[in-house]
């Protein structure tokens, strides 16, 4: 194969590693707010969604790298970029790297199903502490104060 024929593979490796990465930091920003809900440790919980906006911005950029990769591998297999998946890419990568970007890749999607669960599960967490709070503010809200009035009416 010509070096030329393995510029663009080495270029969707490189990419797949970048991405393990991010979803790896990203993971543990997940599972660390989740820790932070459970801990109820508001401070925590707002530095973690600052730190995953951030990393998210990051994941944006490596998403339009994504989009320039497939379209150059479309131009190489002669199909249109929506037919491009990771057989076509691997395709394009000498025997032994193939077996190495299909097992990258498969890292990738446990990693990202991880943090769509985990993700799922703060979201879950936060929606239980929102519920109870509610429910703290409107029970002290219909309580009363000596002669009758509200907790509510005092402090206005």
């Amino acid at each position: 194969m010509l070096v030329q024929d393995q510029i663009l593979p080495a270029a969707v490796a490189r990419h797949l590693e970048l991405q393990i990465a991010s979803a790896q930091r990203l993971l543990d920003l997940v599972l660390r707010q989740g820790s932070a809900i459970r801990e109820r440790d508001v401070e925590a919980v707002l530095a973690r969604l600052s730190d995953i906006q951030v990393e998210m911005a990051a994941r944006e950029s490596l998403e339009r790298e994504r989009t320039e990769l497939i379209r150059r591998a479309a131009v190489r297999l002669g199909v249109a970029p929506v037919e491009v998946g990771l057989p076509g890419l691997a395709g394009l990568a000498a025997p032994a790297e193939q077996e190495r970007l299909l097992t990258r890749s498969a890292e990738l999607r446990g990693l990202l199903a991880e943090i769509a669960r985990e993700h799922g599960i703060n979201r879950a967490l936060m929606r239980q502490e929102l519920t109870f709070l509610d429910h703290l503010l409107r029970v002290s809200g219909e309580e009363t104060q000596p002669g009758g009035r509200r907790l509510m009416d005092v402090e206005a």
